[in-house]
């Protein structure tokens, strides 16, 4: 292919400057800064050396054809117009990607169907073969942007995100992408500094991502070397001989470039985190090259024998750790460290709250915003001099001042402490929600979880865009601070999140690795929670009172408990006597999660079962029976080969009926959903006999949200 082509390449936000400075260098033509990207022409071989070169970019697309899209029809229609089997072998795998903007399509994972849809019906009828899905590597990923009803379609041909180098073995809580970490260090001008042989030093380096990054780009090694794959490696009109070419050429330069690399060292006191970035260290094949110690943020060193160079450190800010209270001492420790041992140095602290870095008692001397996620950060720049010193500030720990916003929280807060924790002793009541955006000005959810010690759970509702981003932030920063005081905890046994509204109903991911559980006490039963690794924390609060019933229902009974989760609601059926359990599940994860429930509890032997199925085709599929089922379906879910998605205010009616085909002839189906709009459908339902518990099923500590959950009896009607 040797005409010039037009290319388009995704970044995060803010650093659309940077790559089309990159996309320059790697030869580049016409290249047009747009919002989170960059479009550019040349030939494939430039897009080849996009993917392997670029440190920025998230992804490399090849768009094939705009074409209005005002409906699902208009959609399809427009994708077959593309002839794929110049793109597509008929029996490949194939993968979609859609979003959407101001468009009358307001259904990601719908949208995506359609594509999909007219991509196989149309190798299907000219090959009587279809291609199938694979959603991880597939030999093509299309991807499809629909805006004010215009569709564009691209070819991916980084395949996933090229911000995945494939040397990160481990991470931590919070841990950078790795181009935001490559954009920090440009920005902070290391490629410069590290020509001048100078040394950098990172003084909170978690699992290493800038240590690594920092040593790559010293080196001028390519950073998509250690990937073994891109979308373009099975596209139908890859160029094999240019691509080795370029990899051959970017695999010399690497070796010669990591024999003259500059010293790189890195410090953090969390011996977890040492051995974290160790680990990706060692899988970037820099073991030898890059140093990691465990230290004490005061009792950083400089290296020996370095004359100067940068120092970076990427601090807590408060966003996501529940350290807020503490952080002024932190950033004040940080800065007596760049004065006392890196004088002469350039600095650079990339935080989400800028403020903190006025207890550093250093002037910044620029200051350029970057995007962590959905999260606005800026990254401080420092010339460490004596002339920048604008004297030591003691940090003062947290007051509430008397009438102050935050005395008013303070003051609910205790209140609300008083009386849900009198009444949850009273309960023998150990996990319950102590406050629920009580104060509109404070949008929180916070969770009590007593176990060997108090901890606290706090997801932040996300603001409307309506609400001034700067002060919703304070609010927090308040909120945040106060909460330990008045439940008497120290920091670290707060945990904050953010939960954001998933859109389309998309699902929630995994946040983090730290594997940290926790037991908890639910009336008999002990659950393990964790609060680092999930936007939930493994026990669901406002199901209490449900999973109580079931226990009841289930005495020698069959149970079985789709979309088991965590498989607690099974364990409290197996307390109450049941003859058996059956949890299925999709996940992996969260099955382990609960055969680890049933252990704790000493619940053994063969009666409990553990099924790692879409529930969706186990229904169908399964002949046994049983005497109470408990069917609590996620808001939407879709299945990894993307052939079935589950909308529960859409599905809920056939959902229901193939759940209930398995009960004995006098079994009780309950039926359980958090979608705020749902609403049953009695009359597509009969014959079943359908009764509302909600009210019965809501928890004191959830009555001032009663739309948390619904609840329902669901019997075979009697004839």
């Amino acid at each position: 292919m040797t005409t010039l082509l037009a290319f388009f390449a995704t970044c995060p936000k803010g650093i659309e400057p940077l790559l089309a400075e990159e996309l320059r260098a790697l030869g580049a033509e016409n290249v047009r800064e747009t919002r989170a990207g960059v479009a550019f022409e040349g030939m494939l071989a430039t897009a080849y050396r996009a993917c392997l070169w670029s440190r920025l970019a998230n992804r490399i697309l090849l768009p094939l054809k705009k074409f209005p899209a005002s409906s699902p029809e208009s959609l399809y229609d427009g994708v077959q117009s593309i002839a794929w089997k110049e793109h597509l072998a008929a029996e490949g795998t194939l993968a979609v990607d859609f979003t959407h903007s101001q468009s009358a399509i307001t259904h990601s994972h719908y949208g995506a169907l359609k594509v999909k849809d007219a991509i196989v019906d149309q190798l299907r009828d000219e090959f009587n073969v279809r291609p199938s899905i694979d959603t991880a590597q597939p030999d093509v990923r299309v991807n499809v942007y629909l805006h004010r009803d215009e569709a564009s379609v691209s070819i991916d041909l980084s395949g996933e995100s090229l911000h995945r180098r494939g040397y990160r073995a481990q991470t931590v809580q919070a841990p950078l992408k790795e181009n935001l970490a490559a954009a920090i260090l440009i920005r902070a001008n290391w490629p410069a500094i590290a020509q001048d042989n100078g040394a950098l030093v990172d003084l909170m380096c978690g699992s290493g991502t800038l240590l690594i990054e920092a040593a790559l780009i010293a080196a001028e090694c390519a950073p998509g070397l250690a990937r073994d794959y891109f979308g373009f490696l099975r596209w139908k009109q890859h160029d094999a001989a240019t691509w080795i070419e370029i990899f051959d050429d970017a695999q010399r330069r690497c070796e010669i470039g990591l024999q003259k690399l500059p010293p790189i060292i890195g410090y953090d006191h969390d011996p977890r985190a040492v051995r974290a970035a160790r680990d990706n260290i060692r899988g970037a094949g820099l073991g030898n090259i890059i140093v990691v110690e465990q230290r004490e943020l005061s009792a950083c060193v400089v290296p020996e024998e370095t004359t100067g160079g940068l120092v970076v450190a990427n601090p807590p800010y408060g966003e996501r750790l529940g350290e807020t209270s503490e952080l002024p001492a932190l950033y004040a420790e940080l800065g007596t460290q760049f004065k006392n041992c890196f004088a002469g140095w350039r600095g650079a602290v990339f935080t989400g709250n800028p403020e903190l870095g006025k207890s550093m008692g250093l002037r910044a001397g620029k200051i350029h915003t970057l995007y962590n996620g959905a999260i606005e950060c800026k990254l401080l720049h420092f010339d460490i001099t004596s002339e920048n010193i604008v004297g030591n500030r003691v940090a003062q720990p947290f007051e509430i001042r008397p009438g102050s916003s935050a005395e008013m929280f303070a003051n609910r807060l205790r209140k609300d402490l008083q009386h849900f924790g009198r009444w949850a002793r009273r309960q023998e009541i150990a996990c319950y929600r102590l406050y629920d955006a009580d104060l509109h000005e404070y949008n929180l959810a916070i969770d009590v979880y007593e176990s060997d010690k108090r901890y606290v759970h706090v997801q932040e509702y996300e603001a409307p865009d309506t609400v001034d981003a700067d002060k919703a932030r304070q609010r927090l920063r308040h909120a945040l601070a106060v909460i330990p005081i008045v439940l008497e905890i120290p920091p670290e046994q707060m945990f904050f999140k953010v939960r954001r509204r998933q859109k389309d109903g998309g699902q929630y991911e995994k946040m983090d690795a730290a594997r940290n559980f926790y037991v908890v006490t639910e009336g008999p039963c002990q659950f393990y929670v964790n609060f680092t690794d999930y936007l939930d924390t493994g026990l669901f609060l406002d199901h209490r009172a449900t999973r109580a019933m079931l226990g009841e229902l289930a005495k020698n009974k069959k149970f079985l408990n789709l979309f088991g989760y965590t498989g607690t609601a099974s364990v409290h059926a197996a307390h109450g006597g049941a003859l058996s359990t059956t949890t299925v599940d999709m996940s992996r994860t969260y099955l382990d999660w609960a055969q680890r429930n049933f252990e704790l509890n000493k619940l053994r032997g063969k009666q409990h079962e553990f099924i790692q199925a879409d529930v969706l085709v186990w229904l169908k599929e399964n002949p046994r029976r049983y005497d109470v089922i408990f069917l609590d379906p996620p808001t939407f879910s879709r299945s990894k080969r993307m052939e079935d998605t589950l909308d529960v205010l859409r599905d809920h009616v056939p959902l229901i009926q193939d759940a209930a085909a398995l009960l004995e002839p006098n079994g009780v189906l309950i039926f359980s959903t958090n979608h705020r709009r749902f609403k049953i459908e009695r009359e597509l339902l009969a014959p079943l006999a359908v009764e509302d518990i909600t009210r019965k099923t809501i928890p004191k500590d959830f009555e001032r949200d009663p739309k948390i959950h619904q609840c329902f009896r669901i019997r075979r009607a009697k004839i």
